[in-house]
């Protein structure tokens, strides 16, 4: 399985962190050129190298780590996505859309044919998801959803690998409404809201 992160800001240069910290081969993309991203790709960790958007899409599984709106560019860059896992770790927040009454993932989905879409890695801060996962004896919460229940397995797998603990939500509209953002509210506050009903 190969995996490419596409966007290099503070979310992907996170994520490449989690990879280089165990070891695991991650391209790294974003519209700059590799070149520009060579030196602190290389400074994260050697089995992190940095790419062409094209050639970085050949890898299996492809985290969206760009600001929303501009996935759809991405989705350009390739004729087809069929056979191509894509992670959504963006959040419209706020949203700048009515995104045609559906949540984030499902609205980006449509961009990506062919592909199995699961969202996760999206809920933590950059500075978070850049640390290790194992806290106090525990490992990190990742929560993962799809509409494509085959798809999240080796999400899940993939997320494990990295340290986290993979908690499955179910489908976008669903459980996975839960970490979507939503106008300029986000899931967290939800969860909180959540937390204050139970107490």
């Amino acid at each position: 399985m190969s995996y490419a992160i596409v966007g290099f800001g503070r979310i992907g240069q996170a994520l490449a962190h989690a990879f280089a910290r165990n070891n695991i081969d991650v391209t790294v993309a974003s519209r700059r050129p590799a070149e520009a991203l060579a030196p602190q790709a290389r400074a994260i960790g050697p089995t992190v190298v940095a790419k062409s958007l094209r050639d970085a899409l050949e890898a299996d599984t492809i985290i969206l780590a760009v600001p929303f709106g501009e996935h759809r560019e991405v989705a350009k860059a390739l004729p087809s996505w069929k056979g191509k896992t894509v992670i959504d770790a963006m959040n419209a927040f706020p949203v700048p859309e009515e995104l045609d009454g559906l949540p984030s993932s499902a609205f980006v989905a449509k961009s990506f044919t062919g592909a199995k879409l699961v969202k996760g890695f999206n809920h933590l801060i950059a500075a978070t998801l850049a640390t290790d996962p194992i806290v106090e004896g525990g490992h990190r919460v990742v929560f993962l959803s799809s509409d494509d229940e085959d798809a999240i397995a080796p999400v899940a797998a993939l997320a494990k690998q990295l340290g986290f603990a993979p908690v499955k939500l179910g489908k976008f509209d669903e459980g996975g409404a839960l970490v979507h953002a939503r106008g300029r509210t986000w899931g967290q506050l939800i969860f909180q809201d959540l937390f204050k009903k139970e107490q």
